[in-house]
């Protein structure tokens, strides 16, 4: 059974984002709300965690995970950074932006795409994430809660009806007294000289002007 914290979603209590992050480093999976949807994630350094996460969403290792960083600084140190990423990346941060960039040795092989050596990173506008960025340290993995319901309502349930669905999965779960999004990130990828857009989803009406 998962702990449940209740979090303020705009002052978050201090005590609580250091609870959750002290479970982070031992390894806890967690459900928590980013500026998109409901998101599972872990620790990006702890790799029992990240290979629970693959069981949890079904994944090969062939398949990358997306990450949070709480700033554009952070991401350099995790994927190489063009001039014209960062120019691009420095309009939409933070925001429900995925990009899509080579990546860096300090990303664990278990999260990158094996084949092309690339990463997915996002800078959330999102407080909580952002206290528990800061708090840990380390980026935190991000993807999308695994649940039948979610993708048979294009995500729109119910926050009782995705915590009854996840609680045994996971062994934290972050609430912030809000309701699930149900639009996901838009991924931008960075890694060639021209950008393109992989997938459109929440604020792609903005990139056009952006890059």
């Amino acid at each position: 059974m998962a702990t449940l914290y209740e979090i303020h979603p705009e002052t978050p209590q201090v005590r609580k984002i250091e609870e959750v992050v002290e479970a982070l480093q031992k390894g806890a999976i967690m459900l928590y709300p980013t500026d998109t949807v409901y998101a599972i994630g872990c620790d990006i350094t702890v790799k029992g965690a990240i290979e629970r996460v693959r069981q949890i969403k079904r994944l090969s290792n062939d398949k990358p995970l997306t990450f949070l960083c709480p700033s554009l600084s952070n991401i350099a140190a995790y994927a190489t950074v063009t001039d014209s990423a960062y120019r691009i990346i420095k309009r939409l941060i933070p925001g429900p932006y995925t990009f899509l960039l080579p990546a860096t040795k300090l990303v664990p092989k278990l999260v990158m795409d094996p084949k092309r050596k690339t990463t997915g990173i996002r800078v959330p506008d999102n407080r909580v994430c952002l206290d528990l960025l800061e708090a840990l340290g380390n980026p935190i993995i991000s993807t999308s809660a695994p649940l039948p319901s979610y993708l048979e309502h294009n995500g729109f349930i119910g926050k009782a009806e995705l915590f009854d669905e996840v609680e045994k999965l996971v062994d934290v779960i972050i609430d912030t007294g809000e309701e699930p999004g149900y639009q996901v990130s838009t991924i931008l990828d960075l890694t060639d000289n021209e950008p393109a857009i992989v997938r459109e989803g929440l604020g792609a009406e903005l990139v056009a002007n952006a890059i």
